[in-house]
């Protein structure tokens, strides 16, 4: 169970305003964390705490397939984001990462506090619960392990 603030972004996010490209000069994921979505929310990156969460429209993380947008979200203190829909690319990068998702449409406002089920696909918003997509099993492994450098790992023994 995931339970964090939430913030809003609406639809079409891209991967352009999670994390600017002219931060990706370096490898250094704190910089990043520093400006993650200050192409929405200049503030952003002061503002979220460990174990926030994101709740956005459709079509999240569209735009290029850079992984640093996943890794600024995760290095910045985002448990999970959940949103209508995802890009394909950047959905695979977040698991790969070991950052959470969810597929819902919860009716939430900013700074509630949520509450993520990963294993049963719900989202709890007080009283209300509203039914999400479920990950398959072996994308809930991935994201158990701590993304797929370390899912692969252990399952070669080497963890």
């Amino acid at each position: 169970m995931i339970r964090g603030k939430a913030w809003i972004f609406g639809d079409d996010v891209d991967t352009d305003v999670i994390i600017p490209g002219k931060y990706l000069r370096t490898k250094d994921a704190a910089l990043w964390a520093a400006h993650v979505m200050e192409g929405l929310d200049p503030d952003f990156a002061i503002k979220v705490k460990k174990g926030d969460l994101i709740v956005a429209g459709k079509n999240f993380g569209s735009g290029s397939s850079r992984e640093q947008a996943p890794r600024a979200l995760l290095e910045a203190g985002v448990a999970v984001v959940v949103a209508r829909s995802f890009a394909r690319i950047f959905y695979r990068n977040a698991i790969n990462v070991g950052l959470p998702l969810m597929e819902a449409e919860p009716v939430v406002r900013e700074g509630e506090v949520v509450e993520v089920d990963l294993a049963a696909g719900t989202v709890r918003i007080g009283e209300k619960v509203y039914q999400g997509t479920r990950l398959p099993d072996f994308l809930m492994a991935i994201l158990q392990d701590g993304g797929l450098v370390p899912h692969r790992r252990k399952q070669k023994g080497l963890a």
